[in-house]
Order: structure tokens, then C-alpha cells, then sequence
């Protein structure tokens, strides 16, 4: 007997400016990702540049039914997509939404439908319109927050009836490493103050609050969460010192779901805020709009765990996934330095729910990895045994997590398709159940091959998980 639960929802995660490709075509604007050919903490170009492989993404845009179909071939249950801002309102402060954006995210709709796949929409993934952020500095702005309404909105309204779940920012505690990026900021982070950059932060929560309020307005069988990026952290030592670097790391993060949850600022941060002379400025309605409309559920990222301590200067420091950390001895690394702990996700369901015993939704979790394409019985595949382990390895801690008690949706695996990497712009980082026929220099076919991977993940959600306690 498998401990997943009926109706669990398995998956793949994607985002639109890392696959869909067809940057300027049908009206759409330019977002933050257009300029950053070198991933998210690179440097930014005026105008996009022709080295910039998310200019062209795996060109979901015109393959899309060929995806889905894929998609559908593995069994997928739902399927964690990102809608483009800017190809709704190409600049971000129109007035009215760019109707062909529109219709291809109906087609979209239409497809997944077809093979009875549930849409779990992020609305701003790391995609902030490029002139809200030139012309406003992003969500240092509290203007924002009314181009956001607009756009929410708009796509609520479209798409009430097709799509049930709903994330308001991806991985939004990012913002606090990655300004640009994460919010559209374009003050250079070591301009930033950090009044700005929590205002900035207050105007993102009180932006997911009210996308929340609109969307049970709009059809009250709507879920809305919140997605944060989780990393848990361990002390380097049982000092006592190390453990409150713990507390303080993982308080960061905590910050965010506490207030998509509970509704109101904790008071460890209010401790922060007062220390470091931050003050801010709260616009009337805001305090209600947060108390009132916190989110159905919780979803998260997870890849990696760190290591902290109160003197990290004595350690070495690790490759975290946007955050950082100290390496931890007693655990492996990926290609890309990004340490494996299985268990660690266990830990973070069970912290989450402890917390807040709200559902739970996995929404990326994978490995990236330089995979060989090679000839196998039926074609072009590639061997990734290395990625089944990890993701086989994972999902037995998150059936374990659900023995406990936890209860957990669903899980989707970042990149199910081969697609740009976010934090370096690369191809070759790849996380994939499909190898795409794409190159880190821009070369290669497109085509589309299944992995190892592929067929093993089938099985998987055929089984409902059982065949991952039999690889135990």
C-alpha cells in the first residue's frame, strides 16, 4: 500500500521566461530576464543580447502541445506553469491587457485539459516587466502593487473557471539576495539600503494579500498560496552560539510564510527592524488586508540544506542555492556545489506543518546535472541514474513526512523539460525527465528526447509512489 494519499498531485514545474522563448512575439514586453544573459546575479545589458538563451528558452511557445503531450505520457497530474507579466501587460503599467498574451495561455488551458492535467499557475516568477522596474525601481515601489492588482486581476477573471491554484511570487523571500531578479530593483545591491529593501519586501506581502482577497472574490473554489525557498540549516557544532545562527538563517525565511499565514509581522523581526533603525511604512488598509487574507496553502522549493555558525569565518563556505551557507562535511554535492540531503526535506514539511498545519505543496525539488545524450534501444536518451537516485531518495522522505502526519498535495519536479538555468543562464545545467536538443552556445535542434528518467517517473505516478519503497 502506498502512504501518498488519493488524489495526490504529481508533476513538473517550469517557468515562462526559462521555456516559453518568443520574447518579442504577439505583443509581449520585455521582463527583467531579457537582460541577463548570464543568469540572475550576472550583470544586465540595455537591451537584450543575442548570447541570452532565455531570449528562445526550448521555444515552448510554438511546442506546447508537444510538451503537454509528454507530460501527459508520464501521467502527469498537474503541471506548475508561470504566466508571463509582460506578455499580459507588455509594459506593466497599461491600462488595458495585451489580448493575444491572453489567448495563449487559453490554448495552453486548452491543452492541459485535453489530457486532464491540473494547472498550478505561478503569477510572477521572476519575471517583473523590465520598464517597472526601469521607470519605478520594481517593488521598491509601492505603485506596484497596483499594476500587480491590475494584472491579478485580469488573469483571474480569464482564467476563473480553468485554473484552481494559484502562487502569488515565486521563492519571494529571494528578493532579500536577489533585488533584481526577485523584485525588479535596480539599485545595485550594494547601494540598497535595507529600509528600502524591506519596504520593498512590505509591498510584495500586502501585493500576495490582496491577489489572495481578489481571487476568493472572484470564485471562493480558488486556492491561493504563498511559494517560498526553503533551506533548512544546522549548527556546525552543539555550541549555543551555533545554534542561535541557526534560528536567526532560518528566521529570514520564516518571516514570509509567517506573514502569508498569520498575518501580521512576527516580533523577532520587529526586534530586527528596531535595531537596524527600519521603520516601515505601513499605507492605510494595509494592516487588514494581511490579517485578513492569508493563504490556503504553502509551497516551497527545496534542493539543498546548509550549515550555519556564529563564527562562519572559520569554515568554508558553500554554494548555496541564492542564500549561501557553510558546507556541511557529512553530505554530497551536485555538479553546481549545491549539497543533497533527502532528509532535509523531511525536516521542512515537518517544520512547516508543525508551524502552521496548513497543506503543504512541493512545488520544485530536482537535480541538475551535465547529462550525455547517447544512443539507447529506442533512439536518443540519456542514462541518468543520478537523477532517479536523487529524486528516488527525496520522495521516500516526503512519504516518510507524510507518515508522520504531514499533509502534503502534491510534488512537482523543477524543469520536468530540459530548460534555461535561472541562476546561470545555462543549458547544460539540466534538470529533466525530457533532454531538449539545446546547447549552452545557442546551438542544437530542439528536439526533445525521453530520459531514463522519463519512464521511471511514469511508473511512479502510476504506482501513486508505491514503486519507490520498492528501490528501498
Amino acid at each position: 500500500m502506498t502512504v501518498f494519499p488519493k488524489g495526490f498531485l504529481w508533476g513538473g514545474a517550469t517557468a515562462a521566461n526559462q521555456f516559453e522563448g518568443a520574447y518579442n512575439e504577439d505583443g509581449k514586453g520585455l521582463s527583467v530576464q531579457d537582460v541577463t544573459p548570464q543568469g540572475g546575479f550576472g550583470p544586465i545589458t540595455e537591451e537584450p543580447t543575442e548570447d541570452n538563451l532565455k531570449l528562445k528558452g526550448i521555444d515552448f511557445y510554438h511546442r506546447y502541445k508537444e510538451d503537454i503531450a509528454l507530460f501527459a505520457e508520464m501521467g502527469f497530474k498537474v503541471f506548475r506553469l508561470s504566466i508571463a507579466w509582460s506578455r499580459i501587460f507588455p509594459k506593466g503599467d497599461e491600462l488595458e491587457p495585451n489580448e493575444a498574451g491572453l489567448a495563449f495561455y487559453d490554448r495552453v488551458f486548452d491543452e492541459l485539459e485535453k489530457y486532464g492535467i491540473e494547472p498550478l499557475v505561478t503569477l510572477s516568477h521572476y519575471e517583473t516587466p523590465l520598464h517597472l522596474a526601469r521607470e519605478y525601481n520594481g517593488w521598491a515601489n509601492r505603485d506596484l502593487i497596483s499594476f500587480y492588482e491590475r494584472y491579478v486581476r485580469t488573469v483571474f477573471e480569464r482564467y476563473q473557471h480553468r485554473v484552481k491554484y494559484w502562487l502569488t511570487f515565486n521563492e519571494v523571500n529571494s528578493v532579500l539576495h536577489a533585488p533584481f531578479m526577485s523584485g525588479g530593483i535596480v539599485t545595485p545591491p550594494e547601494e540598497l539600503s535595507q529600509q528600502d529593501l524591506y519596504q520593498a519586501v512590505h509591498h510584495e506581502l500586502v501585493a500576495s494579500a490582496l491577489a489572495t482577497k481578489i481571487a476568493h472574490e472572484i470564485n471562493p473554489e480558488m486556492k491561493v498560496g504563498c511559494m517560498v525557498l526553503a533551506m533548512p540549516a544546522y549548527p556546525m557544532t552543539s555550541h549555543p552560539l551555533d545554534q542561535l545562527a541557526v534560528r536567526q538563517f532560518e528566521n529570514q525565511n520564516y518571516l514570509f510564510s509567517d506573514i502569508h499565514v498569520r498575518g501580521k509581522y512576527p516580533n523577532y523581526i520587529k526586534r530586527y527592524f528596531k535595531e537596524n533603525n527600519i521603520e516601515i511604512q505601513f499605507a492605510d488598509g494595509d494592516e487588514e488586508l494581511l490579517l485578513n487574507h492569508t493563504v490556503d496553502f504553502i509551497s516551497f522549493s527545496y534542493y539543498m540544506s546548509v550549515a550555519q555558525a556564529h563564527n562562519p569565518e572559520e569554515y568554508t563556505s558553500g554554494k548555496g542555492n541564492i542564500m549561501g551557507g557553510i558546507t556541511n562535511p557529512y553530505l554530497e554535492a551536485s555538479e553546481w556545489g549545491w549539497q543533497i540531503d533527502p532528509v532535509g526535506l523531511r525536516l521542512v514539511l515537518n517544520d512547516f506543518y508543525d508551524r502552521y498545519q496548513l497543506p503543504l505543496f512541493i512545488v520544485e525539488n530536482g537535480l541538475g546535472a551535465k547529462d550525455e545524450l547517447v544512443e539507447g534501444p529506442n533512439g536518443p536518451t540519456v542514462e541518468d541514474d543520478y537523477r532517479i537516485d536523487y529524486l528516488q531518495k527525496h520522495l521516500v522522505q516526503v512519504g516518510e513526512a507524510v507518515k508522520d502526519g504531514v499533509e502534503v498535495m502534491g510534488y512537482t519536479t523543477w524543469g520536468c523539460i530540459d530548460l534555461v538555468s535561472a541562476s546561470t543562464a545555462e543549458m547544460s545545467k539540466r534538470y529533466g525527465f525530457i533532454y531538449v536538443d539545446r546547447h549552452d552556445d545557442g546551438t542544437g535542434t530542439l528536439a526533445r528526447y525521453k530520459k531514463k528518467s522519463f519512464d521511471w517517473y511514469k511508473e511512479v505516478i502510476a504506482t501513486n509512489g508505491e514503486k519507490l519503497f520498492e528501490e528501498q
